[in-house]
Order: C-alpha cells, then sequence, then structure tokens
C-alpha cells in the first residue's frame, strides 16, 4: 500500500503487527521482492508503451484459474489515483533482456487487488507481537547515525507519485500477481528441468552482456537489485534524492505500511535502484522470474493445495506381505463405521477404489481420481491459498545528523585560517564517518596540502601557509579534496546497499574481452590499507602484516605472499597502511575459475607492560591471527575482477573450516580492506571449454594384479577426505581403468592434479563419458572440493532423478552444500525452488532450515537471498502460514524461558499463566501447522494436560488438539536452552539407516522420532506414547535396580500379559533365521538390535538410562543425542562410556528368556551383525552426509577428526567376515561391562534431588493402578496353600484368597514373597513403619526354597495381610495394596508364570560359515545351540576345535576361545587353512568337535560332526547349521 493509502493509527486491520512480519527481520526478503517487482514492471514496459498512458476508469482484473474447490472472483480495479508522468508509461522495456521472455504482454492497465486481511482481536484483548520469518537483523540502534553527506529534498510539484499518508482503498504492494502480471513463459514451453535451464542461461547470457548507448545519447537505465551487503552505516531511505532524468534513473514508489501507534521512522517512501549496484542479485531475480513462470500456480500438477504424504518405494512395499491392515469407513451414507482389512502391500489408489466399493453401491459415475487418501490427524490438504503475492516492507533509518556541503571553501589568509581548516577536517571527518570511517589515499593528499591543525596531527605536515593565499591555490585544494570524496561516495555505494550516488548512472560501455586461458600475465594488485582499526589492537599488536594466498577448492594454488610489517597510524581515524603490490607467482591462465583469494590479518602480540622483556622474547612473541577475508576472483558472469575494492574482515575464529565468499559487511565494527586490481581496456574471461572429443576408456581386468589390488585399496577408502598424494596420483594415473566403478567419480576428480582452463577439456571429458551416478554417489560431488560450475550442474542433473521423500532426507545437506556455491544463483538453488513450488513439504522443511542457517553470520547474506527467492515462489498462503508457525514458536520460546528462570514451585502456574497466551493465539488464528511436520494442523492447545520436565533445560511437554476431529490429540516437547541441530542430524542418519535395512528387506522395528530445530537453541521433539525410560522401569525395582537382570522382563511382561499380545508365536523371517518368539519380545530383539549398530557407529554417547526408553509393545529406542562422534561426557578424567555401546545383561535377559544364554541370543547377534554389514556397503553415503555437514556449526562435528571416528567404525576396508567377528567382540565386550550398570546407577542417584514430592511409588509388575472405586472394598485376604514355579527361577507362589463386599465367591491371586516384600517396601515409603504390620524375615539359615521353608512362610504371610487388612483405613485402603490383591492375568492359570519361552532342543548344533578363496579355506565358526548340560546339572564351558582331514600329521588343528558356562555360546572366529589347493578340496572333510573346557586339563566331549566338503566351490560362502553328534563320556586332552 503506498503512503497516501495508510489509515490513521490504529484504524486499519492490516498493518504489521496484524501481518505477523518484523519489519527488522525482513529487511532482506522483502527488499529482493522489491527488487523483483521493478524488474517485473520494466519487462512489460515493451507492451505498456504502445498501450496509452491513460487510465481506462474502472474495469475488472484478469482472474486468478480457480484451485480444487475455489471459484473465480472477479475483482474490480480502483479509479487510476494520478496521471502518469508526460512522455512515457511508467512501465518501459527491459533492455538488453532476451525477447523470448516477453512473448506474453499483458494488456492494458493493471492494478494488484487488495490484500486480505486478518480478523482484528477486540480492543483490549490481546495483539500478537511482531513475528520475524528472518531473524538475522538487530533492533534499530537507538543511537544517532553519523552524519550523512547532504541532501536536496525532492521538489513536490515534480514528483508524480507525491507520498500522501491517507487514502481509503489500501493498495497491496506485491512482486508478482498472477491476476496482473502475467507470465512472461508459457508453461508449454518448460518441458524439463532441462530446458528451464537453457531458458535462464540465455537470458543471463543476453541480459548481462555489455549494452551500448542510445541514439539520442542517453542511458537506459534500469532498476535491478540491492546490494547484498548491508553497510555498517546505511544512510537513512526516508530521504528523498534529487530528481534525476527517468531515462536515467528509476524510481519505483513503495508506500510505507502503517504501523498502528508505534510512529518510529519506519518505512520507506521512494526507493532507487540501479543495475550496477549488483547485477548478481539482479541476475537471481530474473531466475525466480523464470522459474515462477514455468510453475503457474493455476497448474493443479505443480500446485496441487496438499501436503502430500511421503510415498515408499516396491522394496520397502513389500515388507508390507503378509501384514493386515484394519481399515475403518465413515460416512454420512453409511449408519455404521465400515471396517475391512487390507493386505500392508496394497498400493493407495486400490484402497480408495476398495473403500469406494465398500461404501457405494453404483461406482459408474464415480471418478476415482477425484479421492485422496488422508490418514486421520494428519492434515494433508493445504485450503489456504497460495498466490504468488508478498507484501514489502523495509525498516529504515531515521534522519538524526546531517553534515552540509558548504564547508568547503577556504577565506583568504587571515588569522582565522586555521580555526577554518579545523572546521575543514572536521566535516571531512565527519562525511567519511558516514562512509564507513574510510579514508582513501587521495583524501589523504588532498588533506596534505593544508596545513597541520589540532585534529589531524598525522602525518605531520609542514605546508607554507602563504601559498593559500592565492585563490587558484585554494581552488584546486578545494577541487582536489572534493573530487576525491565524490570518489569515495561512489566506492561506497558500489560497495554497500545504498541508494545514493553522485552522478548519473551510466551502463557499461562495450568493452572487448579476452580469454583468460590466453592472458600470461601473473596475478597482482596493490594493498593500501587497513581502515577501522579497533584502539584495543593499537595497544596489544605491533607489526601488522597481510598473508594472501589463492585457493581453489581448499588446496592452495601458490605459496602465500606477505606483505611488510607496519604499524598502527593515526589519520582522520586508526588505520594501518601498507600501500604496496602484492605479486602472486600464479599466471592468470593457470587460475581456475573458482579461484578464491584469501587475505589474512596477522600481528605480533605485545608484552605485558611494565615488565622487562626477557631476552630472545622478542623473536618467540606469537603472532596472532586477527582476520580473513575471500573473494572470488571471477564474478558470476566469470570476469576477472579489477578496480578498488572495499573487503570487510571476518574475525579469526578457530575451529572454522568453512570460508564465506562474502566480504564482512554484517558486523557495523568489521574492519575494512582496501585493495585496488589492476584495470584494462578489456574484459578477462573465463569461457566455459568443451568437452575434449576423445577420452580413453580401458576395462578393469587389463591391468596387472598389483595395480588391481593398489587401485582396489585405494578406492575402498570410500571418502576423498583420507587420500594421500600418493593415492591421488594412482588414482588419476589409472582414471580410464575406473570408470566401471560409478561410485569411483569423486575420488578420482578429487585426484586432478589442475583445474585451470587448459586442463578443463579432459576433465569435462572424463565427467561426460562416465556413467551417470546414483544421487546417493552424486551427494559427494556437492562438497566444498568440487568448486567447479560444471561439475555441480552435472551432480545436481544426475540428483533431479531423486523422488520428493528421498529428497526429504537428503535436504539438510543439499541446504548446506549451498554454502560451498560460488555465486548467488545455481543449479543446486534452482532445484531445491522448483523442488518446493511442486511440494508443500519440501517448502515447509526448506524454510525452516534456511530460517536456522541465518544465525550463521558468514552466510546469512547468501540465505538471507535464499530464503526471499523461497518466500517469493510458494506464495501468498504458504508465506501466511509459515507466519503463524513463527508466530506460535516466539510464544512458545518465551513461555518456555520464563518457565525456566523461575523457581521450581512456580513453575506450574507460570506455564499455565503463559499458555493462555497460546490459547489467544488460536483464537486468533484459527489452525497452524507444527514445525515438526506440515501435517500436524493444530486448532488449540489442551492447558490441562500441558506440564514440563524436571531437567536442567527444563522442556515443556505440549498438548495440542488436532483440527481432524477423528485424530488423537499432539503431544510434542518444546525445548528452549538446548541445540536440536545434533539430534536433527542423528535421527536423520538412523532413518536412512533404517531405509536401507527395510529395502534390503531387514526390518529392524526402529522407532524414529521426528526432531526439528526452529532456531539457535530452541526447537520440537516429537514424543512417543506408550513409552518408558529405563530409569523408570528399573527404578520400579529400587534405587539399585540398573544392576538387576529382571526389570526391563518383568516390565514388558505386565504390559503384555495376554495371550495373543505375549504369549502368541508368530513366524517372523530374516534372510537368514526364522524365529517363533513372541510379538513384543520380537520387537525387542530387533529394535534393540538396530539401536547397538545405529549407537556405535555414530558414536552416541552420555548413554545413561534416562536417554533410553521403552514401548509397550517392546520396541527400544534412543533420545537425546547430546553426546554423539565418540565425545564421551567425562566424569573428571574418567569418561562415563566406556562400553561400545549399550548392552546390558538386563536386556540380555529378555532376549534369552532368563540368566541363561538361548539360542536366541545367536539370532540376536547374526541380526546385529548382518545390519551392521548393510551398512557398512552404504559407508560413502554416509561419509558424504556427514561431511556436508561440517560447515553447520555442531561443536561435535566440525573436522575431519569428527569424521574419522564414522569411518573407523564403519570399517569399509574389511570384509563382512571380519566385520562379523569385529562386532561380536563388541557385543561380548558391552555386555560384559560394569561400567554402564554403574553409570546408570550414579545418573540415578543424580536424579533423586529431581524426585517430585507427588509421585507415588508403583508396582513393578502390575499394569496400572487400582483403586478402592475401582475394584470394591476388600473384605478378608487369606493366604491358603502355596504352589510350585519353574520360571522365571525355581521356588514357591502363594496362593491368595480375596473377598471382597458386593461380590459373589472369592478371587484367587498367587504372589511370590519377593512380590510381598516389594509391597512392603513401597508402603514404608508413604506410611510409618507404626502403621504397617511386621513383615516377615528375607534371609532364612538352610534351604529357602524348600517346601518346609515355604509351609512356615504361608503362615507368617496369613498373619501378615490379616493385619493389613485390619489396619488404619488409609493403610488398608491404599492404592498399593487394592493394585496388589488385583487379579493379573497370570493369576488364572496356577502354577504357571512365564516369563519367555524355555529352550527345549536337546541335539546340539553348530552354524559354520565355510568359503574358499585363492587356495585358502575360512570356516568361521558362529554359534553352537541346545548343548546339554554335564553331569552334574551346571553349563559347560565349551570350545569348538577343528580337523581338516585326512590329517595324518596331526598338523589341521584349529581352535577357539572357551565361552564361559553356557549351552549356546556364540563364537563368530575365523579358522583359516593356508594352501589347500582347489583339486584337494573336494575330498577334505571337517571333523568339528566341542569341548566342554574342564579342571586339570581334562575336557569333555559335548558333540561332533563330520562336514565333507565336496559341494563347496571356489568364491561360493556356505553358511548353515550343522547337527553335532551324540556325544560319548570319553575325555580327551
Amino acid at each position: 500500500m503506498s503512503a497516501a493509502q495508510t489509515q490513521k493509527d490504529g484504524e486499519g486491520p492490516w498493518g504489521l503487527d496484524s501481518l505477523g512480519l518484523s519489519q527488522r527481520e525482513l529487511v532482506m526478503a522483502e527488499a529482493l521482492q522489491m527488487e523483483y517487482d521493478a524488474l517485473s514492471r520494466l519487462k512489460q514496459d515493451k507492451g505498456g508503451d504502445s498501450q496509452g498512458t491513460s487510465c481506462q476508469g474502472v474495469g475488472k482484473l484478469p482472474t486468478l484459474p480457480p484451485r480444487e474447490g475455489q471459484s473465480q472472483i472477479d475483482r474490480p480495479l480502483p479509479p487510476c489515483p494520478s496521471p502518469l508522468p508526460p512522455g512515457g508509461s511508467l512501465l518501459r522495456g527491459l533492455s538488453g533482456s532476451d525477447p523470448f521472455l516477453n512473448h506474453l504482454q499483458p494488456g492494458g492497465s493493471h492494478s494488484p487487488r487488495p490484500s486480505p486481511t486478518r480478523a482484528t482481536p477486540p480492543l483490549g484483548s490481546y495483539s500478537k507481537e511482531p513475528l520475524y520469518i528472518l531473524e538475522s537483523f538487530p533492533p534499530p540502534p537507538d543511537d544517532p547515525p553519523p552524519a550523512v553527506p547532504p541532501r536536496t529534498p525532492l521538489p513536490p510539484s515534480t514528483e508524480p507519485f507525491p507520498p500522501s499518508r491517507r487514502t481509503v482503498a489500501p493498495r497491496d504492494v506485491n512482486l508478482f500477481t498472477p491476476e496482473v502480471d502475467q507470465p512472461k513463459l508459457s508453461s508449454g514451453e518448460m518441458h524439463n528441468y532441462e530446458s528451464l535451464n537453457d531458458a535462464l542461461s540465455k537470458l543471463n547470457g543476453d541480459w548481462l552482456a555489455p549494452r551500448g548507448r542510445r541514439a539520442n545519447g542517453d542511458q537506459s537505465g534500469k532498476p535491478v537489485a540491492r546490494s547484498k551487503t548491508l553497510p555498517p552505516q546505511v544512510p537513512p531511505r526516508t530521504y528523498v534524492p534529487i530528481q534525476k532524468s527517468n531515462k536515467n534513473q528509476r524510481r519505483v514508489s513503495a508506500d510505507p505500511v502503517s504501523l498502528a501507534p508505534r510512529l518510529n521512522g519506519f518505512g520507506y517512501e521512494l526507493f532507487q535502484v540501479s543495475e550496477e549496484r549488483d547485477e548478481e542479485v539482479a541476475a537471481f531475480c530474473h531466475m525466480l522470474d523464470v522459474l515462477r513462470s514455468a510453475y503457474p500456480s493455476s497448474d493443479p500438477s505443480n500446485n496441487s493445495g496438499f501436503v502430500w504424504s511421503p510415498s515408499v518405494g516396491p522394496e520397502e512395499l513389500q515388507q508390507g506381505l503378509g501384514v493386515s491392515v484394519k481399515v475403518t469407513v465413515i460416512s454420512d451414507h453409511i449408519r455404521e463405521p465400515l471396517t475391512f482389512t487390507c493386505d500392508g502391500s496394497s498400493t493407495v489408489d486400490l484402497l480408495i477404489y476398495q473403500t469406494l466399493c465398500y461404501a457405494n453401491e453404483d461406482l459408474d459415475h464415480i471418478d476415482v481420481d477425484h479421492y485422496l487418501l488422508k490418514v486421520c490427524g494428519q492434515e494433508d490438504d493445504d485450503d489456504t491459498p497460495s498466490t504468488m503475492n508478498h507484501g514489502i516492507l523495509l525498516q529504515e533509518r531515521p534522519i538524526r545528523q546531517t553534515v552540509e556541503i558548504d564547508l568547503f571553501s577556504l577565506p583568504p589568509l587571515k588569522v582565522e585560517l586555521v580555526l577554518h581548516v579545523e572546521r575543514l577536517v572536521q566535516s571531512v571527518k565527519a562525511l567519511c564517518s558516514s562512509l564507513a570511517a574510510v579514508e582513501t589515499p587521495d583524501i589523504t593528499s588532498a588533506l596534505n596540502q593544508l596545513p597541520a591543525c589540532p585534529c589531524r596531527l598525522q602525518p605531520r605536515v609542514q605546508k607554507d601557509p602563504s601559498l593559500l593565499a592565492i585563490k587558484e591555490n585554494r581552488e584546486k585544494v578545494v577541487e582536489k579534496l572534493t573530487a576525491a570524496i565524490l570518489d569515495l561516495v561512489e566506492l561506497y555505494c558500489s560497495t554497500f546497499n545504498a541508494n545514493f550516488h553522485t552522478t548519473v548512472q551510466s551502463n557499461r560501455h562495450t568493452s572487448p574481452t579476452q580469454e583468460a586461458g590466453l592472458v600470461t600475465n601473473v596475478l597482482s594488485f596493490s594493498v593500501y590499507a587497513a581502515h577501522r582499526i579497533p584502539i584495543t589492537w593499537a595497544a596489544s599488536y605491533e607489526g601488522f602484516f597481510l598473508s594472501c594466498s589463492l585457493t581453489h577448492g581448499g588446496a592452495e594454488l601458490c605459496a602465500p605472499q606477505h606483505t611488510s610489517k607496519q604499524q598502527v597510524s593515526k589519520y582522520l581515524f586508526h588505520l594501518v597502511v601498507w600501500d604496496q603490490r602484492v605479486c602472486l607467482p600464479v599466471q592468470i591462465n593457470q587460475l581456475p575459475r573458482e579461484t578464491q583469494l584469501t587475505v589474512t590479518l596477522y600481528a605480533s602480540a605485545l608484552p605485558p607492560p611494565g615488565g622487562a622483556e626477557e631476552k630472545g622474547s622478542k623473536q618467540r612473541r606469537s603472532i596472532d591471527s586477527l582476520g580473513w577475508v575471500t573473494m572470488p576472483l571471477f564474478n558470476f558472469r566469470h570476469i576477472l575482477t579489477c578496480g578498488r575494492k572495499l573487503l570487510g574482515l571476518w574475525p579469526a575464529t578457530p575451529g572454522s573450516n568453512t570460508r564465506s565468499s562474502s566480504p564482512n559487511f554484517s558486523q557495523p565494527d568489521s574492519v575494512i580492506l582496501q585493495v585496488d586490481f589492476p584495470t584494462s581496456s578489456f574484459e578477462v574471461r573465463f569461457s566455459t571449454p568443451p568437452p575434449a572429443e576423445f577420452s580413453p576408456q580401458y576395462d578393469f581386468s587389463r591391468l596387472d594384479q598389483h595395480s588391481q589390488r593398489q587401485l582396489q585399496d585405494v578406492l575402498h577408502k570410500k571418502s576423498l577426505f583420507w587420500l594421500t598424494p600418493e593415492d591421488k596420483r594412482l588414482l588419476w594415473e589409472k582414471r580410464s581403468f575406473c570408470q566401471s566403478e560409478s561410485g569411483a567419480l569423486p575420488l578420482v576428480l578429487a585426484s586432478a592434479p589442475r583445474w585451470e582452463w587448459a586442463c578443463l577439456s579432459d576433465i569435462y571429458a572424463l565427467l561426460r563419458q562416465w556413467a551417470c551416478l546414483n544421487h546417493h554417489d552424486a551427494l559427494g560431488l556437492l562438497h566444498a572440493t568440487f568448486p567447479d560450475q560444471e561439475l555441480r550442474r552435472t551432480a545436481v542433473q544426475w540428483m533431479d532423478t531423486i523422488s520428493d521423500p528421498e529428497l526429504l532426507d537428503f535436504l539438510p545437506q543439499l541446504v548446506q552444500a549451498l554454502k560451498y556455491e560460488c555465486y548467488l544463483d545455481s543449479p543446486l538453488v534452482r532445484f531445491l525452488l522448483r523442488r518446493a513450488i511442486g511440494d508443500m513439504r519440501i517448502a515447509h522443511y526448506l524454510f525452516w532450515l534456511l530460517k536456522d542457517t541465518l544465525q550463521d553470520s558468514q552466510f546469512s547474506g547468501r540465505y538471507q537471498h535464499l530464503l526471499a527467492g523461497l518466500l517469493c515462489c510458494v506464495g501468498r498462503g504458504l508465506r501466511e502460514e509459515f507466519d503463524r508457525q513463527c508466530w506460535l514458536v516466539t510464544i512458545l520460546a518465551k513461555v518456555a524461558q520464563r518457565v525456566r528462570d523461575t523457581s521450581p514451585s512456580s513453575r506450574q502456574a507460570i506455564l499455565r499463566e503463559g499458555l493462555e497466551e497460546v490459547r489467544q493465539f488460536f483464537s486468533v488464528s484459527s489452525s497452524c501447522r507444527l514445525p515438526l511436520n506440515p501435517g500436524m494442523l493444530v486448532k488449540a492447545v489442551n492447558i490441562q494436560s500441558c506440564s514440563y520436565f524436571n531437567s536442567n533445560a527444563v522442556p515443556l511437554k505440549l498438548s495440542f488438539q488436532n483440527l481432524d476431529p477423528r485424530g488423537d490429540n499432539i503431544n510434542v516437547i518444546f525445548k528452549s536452552g538446548d541445540d536440536l541441530r545434533q539430534d536433527m542430524l542423528t535421527l536423520q542418519i538412523i532413518r536412512i539407516m533404517n531405509k536401507i535395512w527395510i529395502q534390503e528387506g531387514l526390518d529392524m522395528r526402529m522407532v524414529i522420532f521426528r526432531c526439528f530445530s526452529t532456531g539457535r537453541g530452541r526447537g520440537m521433539v516429537e514424543m512417543i506414547p506408550q513409552a518408558e525410560t529405563l530409569r523408570k522401569i528399573q527404578g520400579e525395582h529400587g534405587v539399585t535396580g540398573s544392576f538387576k537382570d529382571r526389570p526391563l522382563a518383568d516390565w514388558l511382561q505386565k504390559h503384555n500379559p495376554t495371550e495373543d499380545e505375549y504369549e502368541k508365536h508368530t513366524h517372523i523371517r530374516t534372510h537368514t533365521l526364522a524365529l517363533c518368539l513372541s510379538l513384543s519380545l520380537s520387537n525387542f530383539i530387533y529394535s534393540c538390535a538396530g539401536c547397538c549398530v545405529a549407537t556405535y557407529i555414530l558414536g552416541i554417547c552420555d548413554r545413561h538410562n534416562d536417554n533410553i526408553m521403552l514401548k509397550t509393545s517392546g520396541h527400544m529406542f534412543h533420545i537425546d543425542f547430546g553426546k554423539f562422534l565418540g565425545h564421551a561426557q567425562m566424569f573428571g578424567n574418567i569418561k562415563r562410556d566406556r562400553a561400545p555401546f549399550v548392552f546390558t545383561s538386563d536386556m540380555a535377559y529378555v532376549i534369552n528368556g532368563g540368566d541363561k544364554p538361548s539360542s536366541r541370543f545367536h539370532d540376536f547377534v547374526d541380526l546385529c551383525c548382518e545390519a551392521y554389514n548393510l551398512i557398512r556397503k552404504h559407508a560413502h553415503l554416509f561419509l558424504n552426509l556427514l561431511g556436508l555437514m561440517l560447515s553447520c556449526g555442531i561443536p561435535e562435528l566440525s573436522d575431519l577428526d569428527d569424521l574419522k571416528y564414522v569411518y573407523d567404525a564403519l570399517r569399509p576396508h574389511e570384509s563382512e567376515a571380519d566385520a562379523t567377528m569385529y562386532f561380536t567382540r563388541l557385543i561380548e565386550s558391552s555386555l560384559g561391562s560394569v561400567a554402564t550398570k554403574l553409570n546408570f546407577f550414579i545418573h540415578n542417584l543424580a536424579q533423586m534431588k529431581f524426585a517430585s514430592s507427588e509421585e507415588r511409588p508403583v508396582l513393578s509388575f502390575a499394569p496400572r493402578v487400582y483403586t478402592l472405586k475401582t475394584d470394591g472394598l476388600i473384605r478378608n485376604l487369606f493366604v491358603c496353600r502355596h504352589i510350585r514355579t519353574y520360571s522365571p527361577s525355581k521356588g514357591y507362589a502363594f496362593v491368595v484368597k480375596v473377598e471382597r463386599e458386593g461380590q459373589q465367591g472369592s478371587v484367587l491371586v498367587q504372589r511370590s514373597f519377593e512380590e510381598f516384600y516389594e509391597l512392603h517396601s513401597k508402603l514404608r515409603l508413604i506410611f510409618p513403619s507404626s502403621k504397617l504390620p511386621s513383615f516377615p524375615s528375607r534371609f532364612l539359615i538352610g534351604r529357602s526354597r524348600g517346601e518346609a521353608m515355604a509351609d512356615r512362610r504361608k503362615d507368617e504371610l496369613n498373619g501378615y495381610v490379616w493385619h493389613l487388612v485390619h489396619a488404619a483405613p488409609e493403610v488398608a485402603q491404599c492404592d498399593l495394596i487394592y493394585t496388589f490383591f488385583h487379579p493379573l492375568q497370570r493369576d488364572e492359570k496356577p502354577g504357571t508364570i512365564c516369563w519367555g519361552l524355555v529352550s527345549g532342543k536337546v541335539v546340539g548344533e553348530v552354524k559354520l560359515s565355510i568359503s574358499y578363496k585363492s587356495d585358502k579355506l575360512f570356516i568361521m565358526v558362529m554359534h553352537i545351540r541346545g548343548l546339554q548340560p554335564l553331569q552334574d546339572g551346571t553349563d559347560p564351558d565349551p570350545y569348538v576345535k577343528l580337523y581338516l582331514l585326512p590329517d595324518p600329521q596331526k598338523t589341521g588343528k584349529r581352535k577357539t576361545k572357551a565361552a564361559r558356562r553356557t549351552c549356546n555360546p556364540t563364537y563368530n572366529e575365523m579358522l583359516v587353512y593356508d594352501r589347500i589347493p582347489r583339486g584337494d578340496l573336494q575330498q577334505r572333510v571337517i571333523h568339528l568337535r566341542v569341548l566342554g573346557e574342564g579342571a586339570f586339563w581334562e575336557n569333555t566331549l559335548l558333540g561332533e560332526a563330520f562336514i565333507p566338503l565336496k559341494t563347496l566351490t571356489a568364491g561360493q560362502c556356505w553358511a548353515d547349521w550343522h547337527q553335532l553328534g551324540t556325544p560319548s563320556t570319553d575325555s580327551t586332552r
């Protein structure tokens, strides 16, 4: 809306506050929008000139083609507000642009339609504070800015659009409106991505070509983008510059938004832009124009308006075979809900058709394509119209100071001359201070012509004052000083984001070009000075010097060159002057196109004051790095840089491995370096050479055996980060033999010795000839090592085959890869924006990822432009949705911070008070999607169900009401104060691991929950229902529950008591085994194995029992990934995580079904090893994913040492057999580690301070709490008998008869003595001992399991329960007692307390994996199951001994280590026989003996087997179970 159309403060409903977008945060996004607006208008100008300039009265706008369920609405045009300026239309043609983009010309006069308004809350109710989509700009400073150059106000009579402050009809200032701006390209002309890229390339190539002058001598000014840099001190844009010729300049009228009562000077009136300010951003705007025109909002294929759920591939679909899905259909046409089942592998369209068959009798008039499937509780459709409009808001600074230019005159020589010189120098200093505090050598030289004055003592100037007595001399001094300042103003304007200039801007003259590959001059430039040196540096350092180096992809192209050492000087400001020419020993034709110039400022630290400097300490004085800047030598048009440049230095920070190619102008106090590059009469252009016509290609087998082994060893490294110089030499030398290995391309290209112009033809020929990479391998070409534009374009083309659900898995890495792009516009940027336009889910996550990266100060400028481009493309509907999400997140962050800062006793009240603000948010916004998932659409918050967690960060537990009435409430955790980016990355990697397992046919039953960072230090985490932490489960057995083996088994049995849930057996098949397990037990085994593998590979540490959770269905999963990649939590100097991963004896107890190893443990080990080897096959993928995140700022993923941890854990150079043995040893080490349980116990003690007094103790074996109200009053208790039990341990259980009031008969329950003791122990936590009866002693002399002792305890327990039921009412009627005597599932079957299956195998079996390769026989002894106990009933210590028969010399004996006290040992040990000829293999027989290790070297034969090898072939891996013969009673040594 224009300034003339804003309403009174408080009257208009469409203010900045109601919109929810902060003027502080939207500067870059909306400035880009405005630039795009200017370009769009000018590109329509050719048609506008021929159509006249008069307003045609009131007409109708072209209507937006309707979306599904949305009708067209004709909107009348408002009357033309004022006549157009004489002499032409407001819209002019875009000179130099591609005419291909202007073939559709809009007809008539157009005006944007009014913006929709948001409902305004009533007076006095809750009003929303400004919300910020871009959180990177600080609030406007209160202190006045430095002095600015004088401004001449615009004469009001000459302005065709006077900035009035009132109007009736608000105007929407948008960049692109489908009703107004007709598409520049028809959708039919954009057939594919290639054609779009061609159009963009043609557009950029034509538009950026040099242009000549017009016939009449005027310059065709073209408004384009503002600079992407923000100056440290920006002159205020409320200033209206003097009016220039409309032929040379372009003013875009943009009106400030009403700010309600906040009259703080924000807004702008006229914004003057020029192409020369930032051509790169202007080209980016053109790209957005073409991209949006290719994907019109009216096309349902591109803008369906739905959030599509991620789909699965054919491999994952096969996992649904044999799994039934229950479907319930609810319709207005059906009286009762209709329920049916379908196979889990059914496709969505088949399920929709099946549903319609059940719900409709006649399908002839029903189109199946008109129906979609939506999961209850997940809002998949988007009912907000997604248009291409975007309101523009821009923050401006008010005018506080001005400096008059009339001080530039000197009087005749009089006494007051010194005073006038002082005033003149002060004026110059004020001007320079406004212009970034830069003092150029021209200004210094001009000031040197003046006498010395108090404000300028250096450099010392002794001029004869009589020279200034001559008028001509004074005029020369003033002219020289004026010219120098005007040059500084022009330099300032070309560097910073300024909207003013000193002279009429002219187009670039047509200059001849010369190919960079033909220029043999060495690269040189001049360094004048470093400006704005902090005063603290002058007092702390000396000997300032610069180090200049050239790099390409992180590799140095030559030795760094250094300047001389200089001290800090004080002219007008503090600066270090070198005025030195730097020559780098590299010819220009040897420079790669993406060469970066890096300049680093160093200085020597001064000794501490007051102390005598020791002898020789001056030589040992440290040299500190103070700042650096990196810039590309070739700009985005591939032209070698020239002219004077101002470069802002980034402060030196340790551990920074990725450097921005943009100077630091985001920090107002950054040191500015002045560099002068040579200029010439021609431009040096780097043209992309064509690929060579021939590139040799040979078969790998043509290499000799030695070279093959060498090359295979290098290729098995899987990652370019650990290639040695010798490896690179070998790869590049043998590159023609590597093309059969498609995944080897990143390694080969990383070995290319040079990337200069003369070498690119061969590299591009190799790239063209190489087979297309899959998207996993193509990720490796997006690293910072590969900055070449053609290479990255090819990698993006290869990635274009990726589906949208797969793209979501890699989206964080692709967003980080944008840092490695040399220029703002790139194929990767176009790829992401194009996918975001076509899929709302991608747009949603891309928005939050870009928003999170705005906190990275080095790259915030680039990401601001990219986020602005995304907001420009997605449309108004989605922008308003993002606005609501940002608003909600801001409110939740404030609430979480207040809860965290208050005392624990007041936190719940503060939380309730803060959630009232959330409730008022939903009263203004009817619904909002959660950042976790765009399918989570909520409409309210359930305040009563919200709470907080007692941890250091005090995260909030929030419960939202689902917009879908059939959906469950959505529970999330909101964290403030924790960086969730590491958790987000860890869960992403685990999710990809799980997908790999599923694609390979191995479902590890992993629980993958969502976690998303919504800003530094805050984010959301999805809550998993029906899950508890191991600490709480183990705590049911006391504070020492972590040392016990039964807590997990008891808890699972408690929550799975029924036959269907716990004792029903289902056959679950994998590649190597068929298990007969209960459902919850199989879930536990698979998920536990998956967690062991994932946590080991990622080195997840800080694994206490509050970070591991278990679902009632048996699924185990990990949470809170604050430590990973081996960065263990330290307890003093001791690592708390000493085991490879968490696998404790209570987990093994669940797997084995008891405290003795069973054959199920073999299956668990096989699952772990198989899952581990499947991940190892994709080692390059995980190294690429983590390698791309090295620059994301996560402290524990910052260098190659962190990445090396994953490389070592994956062991890509080892065989599967070696990896299987290795991981088996890890399982044994983790299971035998006492440190894990001790860590759990210490954590239990540490968490006791957080325990709430309101928590009531519960019984470990009871699934829920029962009360007097639910069960009825207990009238009598009597222990009638005891019964024998065998599982989980031998003993007795006592049968108690329970009689209740109002119930006929009695109920029998069976409880063990330990369960009675648990009841008494937890009653003592609630009641004093004086109110409780005495309990029988637990410690007895003699056999405590004997029947006589059971009789004695039965009588003692009878007395205990009688006194218990007749105790005081608060004791006898407490919930613990009623829960204890409530019948459980096991009570229906007296005499059976079954916790799992009992092994019943009598004949032993041994599992071997046998293979033959290169005259070697490999025998891996894996597992043995079903061995018989020894004669005394104890388990043996078995080991395996092998003989390879015939063996008359007894030289073929091999044996394994002995396992301890088990009938089901696991070995996974490899026994190797060398020098076995292939011809003898068929006659050999393996004689395997299993012996039990005994005392005095007497070993017992437990079983034996003879395995002939006549069926074994070379290269075959034979893995199978072999039956052991019945052992004899012989003993052998």
